[in-house]
């Protein structure tokens, strides 16, 4: 499963790690794969320091599975990125096939698969997600993060017209907000498109989601019982 946004500063890599974490805990053997090759920092918010990255991978020096790092806590694997650098967004065509090859052979040993992509519709956030079997689109009420969650999706259908697309609104006041915010999109989607991607969930604004991101843990474990930690124990239901 893909995870993008279109825009940055969604909360993406935050819902990808809650929603590993939820995924883990109904017993789905899990992998999170840090897709963001410009800015990755998925080991950032875990408070991690992974002694293999995909710096190595990319680099030739480890196998994929190498680069596995199992996050305790949590109960699931992550593969980790090269935080604090920039150097995996200029990976050539070639390499990054290979990479995405590579990841659909070890998905074979997991339950779920989430791929964290980066920000936009660059060239190696497609070739990620033309590996992915769906895709969760996060979106806040931003006009800007609607606008942008529509392009990605204008440009993966037109890509890969056969990709499923699944939308969740993420950080809004209630659920009929982030109802609302969802039917804009899907608006456009219908109007412009011709498809209808359905509703994945709704995350309702959360004052404990800052402390666990500022504490680098996740929330399931910080704050298990809060409201957000249940919206996304929702959406993994519906998942699994």
């Amino acid at each position: 499963i893909a995870i993008a946004s279109g825009k940055g500063g969604v909360g993406k890599t935050w819902f990808s790690i809650t929603l590993a974490h939820c995924l883990a805990r109904t017993g789905a053997k899990t992998l999170l794969f840090d897709g963001d090759l410009g800015l990755a920092n998925l080991d950032i918010q875990l408070g991690l320091t992974p002694k293999h990255d995909l710096g190595s991978v990319v680099a030739g020096r480890l196998t994929l599975n190498q680069a596995v790092t199992h996050y305790d806590e949590g109960g699931f694997d992550i593969i980790a990125g090269r935080s604090g650098s920039g150097g995996l967004i200029s990976i050539t065509a070639g390499r990054m096939k290979m990479l995405s090859n590579d990841l659909g052979v070890l998905a074979s040993d997991y339950d779920r698969v989430l791929i964290d992509l980066g920000a936009g519709v660059e060239r190696t956030v497609q070739q990620l997600t033309n590996g992915a079997s769906s895709v969760i689109v996060i979106i806040n009420d931003e006009p800007t993060s609607l606008t942008d969650a529509y392009a990605f999706i204008k440009v993966m259908q037109t890509e890969s017209p056969k990709l499923k697309f699944q939308i969740v609104a993420n950080a809004v006041n209630s659920t009929r907000e982030g109802e609302r915010t969802y039917n804009t999109l899907l608006k456009a989607c219908e109007g412009f498109l011709k498809i209808s991607p359905p509703l994945l969930g709704v995350i309702r604004r959360d004052p404990k989601v800052p402390g666990a991101i500022r504490s680098q843990t996740s929330l399931i474990t910080r704050y298990p019982n809060t409201e957000a930690a249940t919206d996304v124990e929702n959406i993994a239901q519906k998942l699994v």
